[in-house]
């Protein structure tokens, strides 16, 4: 799978296009510079550099993602849970929840996930 791993600034960056686009470079530098601070030549250098690993195309100067916002999630997270919690789910949700309440409602749309999830990979619920 190609990697589809994002620095904090690359993904604040790939937001803007996302959220935007396609639009044209010139807009891309004003977003860039009134949400991130960048000066034009950060935003046409994180551009160029993201346009050589297939996240984003420039093509005639106007600027539109080649992957999808969920499909970067999907790895980001994934890549965060195997690296920080060893691929441990329920160590990744204990320390995300940190003791913090969980809602009725948040407890049934969770267990609507997990069996959703149990029922797509083959195991039993």
């Amino acid at each position: 799978m190609k990697d589809l791993k994002l620095c904090e600034s690359d993904y604040r960056f790939m937001l803007l296009v996302w959220e935007a686009e396609p639009l044209p470079s010139g807009k891309l530098v004003e977003l860039c510079w009134e949400r991130l601070g960048w000066k034009k030549s950060t935003t046409y250098t994180v551009l160029r550099k993201l346009c050589e690993r297939g996240f984003v195309r420039n093509e005639n100067t106007v600027v539109s993602a080649c992957i999808p916002k969920e499909k970067v999630q999907v790895y980001q997270s994934g890549h965060f849970v195997e690296h920080v919690f060893e691929g441990s789910l329920p160590g990744f949700l204990t320390a995300f929840l940190g003791g913090r309440p969980v809602s009725e409602q948040e407890a049934r749309e969770l267990k609507e996930l997990i069996d959703q999830h149990t029922r797509k990979g083959g195991g039993t619920s």
